[in-house]
């Protein structure tokens, strides 16, 4: 009798999971309604009411040719920058000074003007779409024989979320009449008044709570050229590069960097043959503690440990850019998944 009941019951229970959850019940899956949705006309507005408001959001095109081949295999996300730097730095490579922080230009671009600001300094360029601003001629140090006057460019940084700032100083002797079209030099013209600048904004930046703050951020200035300096694209045969927007002394310095801080072993090197020999295994997971499964199947033995293969890091200068190539030195095996690893572990260590 209580099996009876049992069953009984457990019946009784399916078919109601059944109707809630079938396809007339009042929980089925709406995944796929959207497919089955009619297109209807557009809304009439009246011509004596407004309609400035209405806007089509999601617009649905009217042909859709789906060009991209099915994935054969899931493809894996993106990793997260898990070493992001917080704060304000003065980096410098050489006699070369520039200022690196976590923020946005457009939100960047405020607080360099609010900078200049609280100095009684007027500006006489301002332009932030290119993220560039020129200030008016200064005496300083009380110097009555020399004017100077100042450039300011803001830059995306190497990744998403950074900026970087740069500083030129430019000096004319005041018996010159000050000239109409300023030629600014490639180098200041004193570097201990460009890093007096750089160390005064950079602690004028730190001592911002807002800097952070959206509601902070310029418009005018969210126009600067967004694309971070580093990124992995796809090069013409279909293999991945990392191609690095920068001057290719900087771009070398930051490669050796990078790679001794993602503890790659490095075998040889040549800046004049612009390569590195590495040997790598992969991306190292995280130690954590094996689970229930993992144990009972003998994975994560600390004793088992991936093979190093041998690959080569080039670096490829064309005009105002360098090009990461990563390619493997064995022929057995497929290695492109290394090859592809090798260069996220550069691109995230850059700094």
């Amino acid at each position: 009798m209580f099996k009876s009941l049992l069953i009984f019951s457990l019946v009784t229970l399916l078919a109601g999971c059944n109707y809630l959850a079938g396809e007339n019940g009042p929980f089925r899956d709406r995944a796929d309604d959207y497919m089955e949705a009619p297109v209807l006309p557009l809304m009439q507005i009246p011509e004596e009411l407004d309609s400035y408001t209405l806007d089509e959001l999601y617009v649905i095109p009217e042909q859709f040719v789906a060009s991209a081949q099915p994935f054969t295999e899931i493809p894996l996300p993106k990793p997260i920058e898990t070493n992001r730097r917080e704060g304000v730095i003065i980096q410098n490579l050489g006699d070369r000074r520039w200022i690196v922080l976590d923020a946005t230009p457009g939100q960047v671009w405020p607080l360099v003007r609010d900078y200049w600001t609280q100095l009684q300094v007027i500006l006489d360029y301002e332009n932030p779409s290119s993220g560039i601003l020129e200030t008016s001629w200064l005496e300083v140090d009380s110097n009555l024989e020399t004017r100077h006057k100042y450039r300011m460019t803001i830059e995306p940084g190497l990744h998403s979320g950074y900026s970087e700032i740069y500083v030129l100083h430019l000096q004319s002797p005041r018996s010159e009449p000050a000239p109409l079209v300023v030629n600014w030099p490639e180098a200041s013209s004193s570097v201990d008044r460009e890093r007096q600048i750089l160390d005064s904004l950079s602690q004028y930046l730190a001592d911002r709570n807002d800097v952070y703050q959206a509601s902070s951020a310029s418009l005018l200035a969210g126009s600067i050229e967004a694309e971070r300096k580093a990124n992995i694209i796809e090069d013409d045969q279909g293999g991945q590069v990392l191609e690095l927007r920068l001057e290719y002394a900087r771009a070398w310095a930051l490669v050796r960097a990078a790679l001794e801080e993602a503890e790659i072993t490095v075998v040889d090197s040549d800046r004049e043959q612009s390569f590195f020999n590495v040997r790598f295994s992969g991306i190292r997971a995280e130690q954590d503690s094996p689970g229930f499964i993992g144990r009972l199947f003998g994975r994560n033995d600390p004793n088992s440990e991936a093979e190093e293969r041998d690959f080569t890091v080039r670096l490829l200068e064309n005009g105002d850019t360098v090009t990461v190539v990563a390619e493997a030195l064995e022929t057995s095996g497929d290695l492109a998944e290394l090859t592809a690893e090798l260069l996220v572990l550069i691109n995230n260590n850059l700094s």
